[in-house]
């Protein structure tokens, strides 16, 4: 496997100088994570097109951009891949209303299904989308075995629009999807949080898929206001301070859960997945040692995957709640995974609205909020 990696700000243009110098011209696949506005106008795309005619260039706007272990707004990163041994393939889909999640992810992964398929790469719209039922779409029609990573794309705390794309113009709707394919890439994967947990816990008594209606029986936004105090004014973004943890009934199963829109009418809450009825929702609040250490924890699932070897490229994807947290701090969580990784893994990345990943080495595949989601790459000569 071969790489190289570019930024684009409106103050340098291309950094380091132009593109496609230190890879083949057979790069198979580029990756793209990008501000919204500049998605928007396709600024740059065009270079990039012209740098990789024969690639893959999958794309999505974000919360941030990673590259290396720096965070950028309003940038576009860019990172190309040749492979030596590996296939790739790539599908997209496009959705109109989250109701359409589920078929969206069986459509990808019949489409994907292969023998000698390994893993499964995902962007998804971060809006638009039910995360929770595009993952059990997929994992119903994928081969026993192959694993899912990824996530929903971001906007910043503006959740007014957010894009992904195939090798054309970034829409909203689009979902995209990577499988890898052969017997020489090894993948890893680990997703971890690190939010404490405070006040009762609260049964949901009302909801419907992603949409939150009641809690112990009374309307779910006046609650979550009544907790949030002077915060409430700034609903939705704020809610990413304040996400809920959702624990089944028999506490086999406990995720995370953050706030895409709130509807004041209904007085209800839309989620990046799912709030199913008749569990126990609790509020958190960030720890900034945790949050940093949730990230190393991540890192370390996804290389000890690998055998330990420090692996070529890793794609970091964590959530904007916990960049909203950190702040100047951000760079903390990135630099957490740099130790574990090593200096010579190449890190990109992006700040997202929810993350796909197992909770844990063979288990099934889940959406997660508010947390830091590793996926490593190396391939074996």
């Amino acid at each position: 496997m071969r790489l190289e990696q570019r930024r684009w700000t409106r103050q340098s243009g291309w950094e380091p100088q132009g593109l496609a110098t230190a890879v083949p011209a057979s790069v198979h696949w580029v990756l793209v994570f990008g501000d919204t506005a500049l998605l928007r106008t396709q600024t740059g795309l065009a270079d990039i097109r012209r740098a990789y005619p024969n690639a893959q260039i999958v794309g999505c706007s974000t919360a941030g951009e990673i590259y290396g272990t720096q965070i950028s707004d309003e940038s576009l990163v860019v990172t190309a891949v040749h492979f030596d041994h590996t296939r790739i393939m790539t599908q997209k889909v496009s959705v109109q209303q989250a109701s359409q999640s589920a078929q969206a992810g069986e459509q990808l992964a019949k489409a994907l299904s292969a023998k000698d398929l390994i893993h499964v790469l995902i962007i998804s719209d971060g809006q638009r989308v039910n995360g929770s039922e595009l993952v059990r779409g997929m994992t119903r029609h994928l081969p026993e075995g192959v694993a899912v990573t990824g996530g929903l794309s971001g906007d910043g705390a503006r959740f007014q629009q957010t894009l992904v794309f195939l090798n054309d113009a970034p829409q909203e709707g689009n979902i995209v999807a990577v499988g890898f394919y052969g017997d020489r890439l090894k993948v890893g994967y680990g997703s971890l949080g690190g939010w404490d947990s405070f006040g009762p816990e609260r049964l949901v008594t009302r909801s419907s898929g992603n949409v939150l209606y009641e809690l112990d029986g009374k309307p779910a936004l006046e609650l979550y206001k009544q907790y949030l105090g002077d915060h409430a004014c700034g609903l939705p973004a704020t809610g990413l301070l304040f996400p809920l943890s959702i624990r089944s009934e028999d506490g086999k199963r406990e995720i995370v859960r953050t706030i895409l829109a709130v509807d004041e009418k209904f007085q209800s809450m839309t989620f990046a997945g799912d709030v199913p009825e008749g569990t126990y929702a609790r509020l958190m609040k960030a720890n900034f040692d945790r949050l940093v250490d949730g990230a190393q924890g991540a890192a370390k699932t996804s290389h000890e995957a690998m055998g330990s070897v420090s692996p070529d490229l890793a794609i970091l994807i964590s959530c904007v709640g916990r960049r909203l947290v950190l702040k100047q701090r951000t760079e903390d969580e990135i630099e957490a995974v740099r130790s574990v990784l090593g200096e010579r893994t190449v890190l990109t990345g992006f700040y997202s609205y929810g993350e796909i990943c197992p909770a844990a080495p063979n288990a099934s595949c889940e959406l997660h909020n508010q947390t830091m989601t590793v996926t490593t790459f190396s391939e074996v000569n």
